[in-house]
């Protein structure tokens, strides 16, 4: 069979990340408390990072949901009636090829559609998936899932995937924003698959978060070389600490930058100057951990029903399937 050559459409605006960047630090380091957004954190040395990150024996949910598709593909499949799937931060679909695999057999899947930021490792990524599945059609969208909802392909049935646990960087007000964006881009009945870390022990979760080796410290910190490349910053990455711990309140890891002394910080491409107090703490990414019931009460105040939950054997990491109400 001939294999088809993919389609790559570009949404995101090529000066929208430097926008963005000036945007999110004024808005995040002009105030208090002071934030990063974590998306940030994954420029090409960040994403290596990360990837590390996922093979460490500390941090198990990249291994938990691998292993709960290895187990459950086929079911989600037939639980669904999808002929185009979608993925939202796709990145290289790596682990989603098991459920591209399990939907192929089907005959059933016409379209796949990845979802990412990164246009070079979305067009590798598509060429490979068309090498891999010739009779696919491949239309890769470069583009930002919390921006973008509204560029994914109509027509036929859906089911939009956002695995990893990603969803659980988003504080309340923007989960809620971000699902009500997807509901809206979604037709009745189409499908939604998320991907979700689960309350467990303080221990086990601050020990995924700071692990022996410091990989997840480093990466942490890389934010601030982010800021000192592209803005200009004079942040002395050295003068800072890595601070992760469990929120039992919010049921969240906080990832903080702790200052280790008084520093001015002077940002010339966000025209921004400020203080740090010694002891002053920047927060660059949340981990929210879920509950079934809690993440079923807030997929029903978007308007979406829960229809099936499977779970890895330690019940450490949830793939959840819900439907888009009429």
């Amino acid at each position: 069979m001939t294999r088809r050559e993919p389609v790559v459409t570009v949404a995101l605006d090529p000066d929208c990340a430097s926008g963005s960047l000036v945007s999110d630090v004024r808005r995040g380091l002009g105030s208090q408390p002071r934030t990063l957004a974590p998306k940030w954190l994954y420029d090409d040395v960040g994403s290596d990072l990360f990837d590390e990150i996922t093979r460490l024996p500390e941090y198990y949910p990249t291994e938990c949901e691998r292993a709960i598709l290895r187990e459950h593909a086929d079911d989600i499949v037939a639980a669904c009636d999808a002929t185009t799937f979608v993925e939202l931060g796709s990145g290289t679909s790596d682990k989603t090829r098991t459920l591209l695999d399990a939907f192929t057999s089907t005959g059933r899947l016409e379209r796949f559609v990845p979802v990412d930021v990164s246009e070079q490792t979305l067009r590798d990524a598509a060429a490979m998936l068309c090498e891999r599945y010739p009779s696919l059609r491949v239309e890769a969208l470069v583009g930002d899932f919390t921006l973008h909802l509204g560029h994914l392909p109509r027509g036929d049935r859906r089911l939009v995937a956002f695995l990893g646990g990603t969803i659980g960087n988003f504080y309340v007000e923007e989960r809620a924003a971000f699902l009500g964006a997807l509901h809206d881009s979604l037709e009745p009945g189409d499908w939604f698959l998320l991907g979700t870390d689960l309350v467990k022990s303080a221990d086990r979760l601050i020990a995924a978060y700071d692990d022996s080796r410091g990989v997840t410290a480093r990466f942490v910190t890389n934010c601030l070389r982010v800021l000192n490349r592209e803005l200009g910053s004079d942040f002395d990455i050295d003068a800072f600490s890595y601070v992760p711990f469990w929120d039992p309140r919010q049921e969240r890891m906080d990832l903080r930058l702790r200052a280790d002394m008084p520093q001015r910080v002077t940002i010339p491409g966000a025209d921004l100057v400020f203080d740090l107090a010694h002891g002053e703490e920047i927060r660059v990414e949340i981990s929210t951990k879920f509950r079934r019931e809690s993440l079923r009460a807030e997929l029903g105040a978007a308007g979406f029903t829960v229809e099936r939950t499977w779970t890895d054997d330690g019940g450490d990491f949830a793939l959840t399937l819900a439907r888009r109400d009429a």
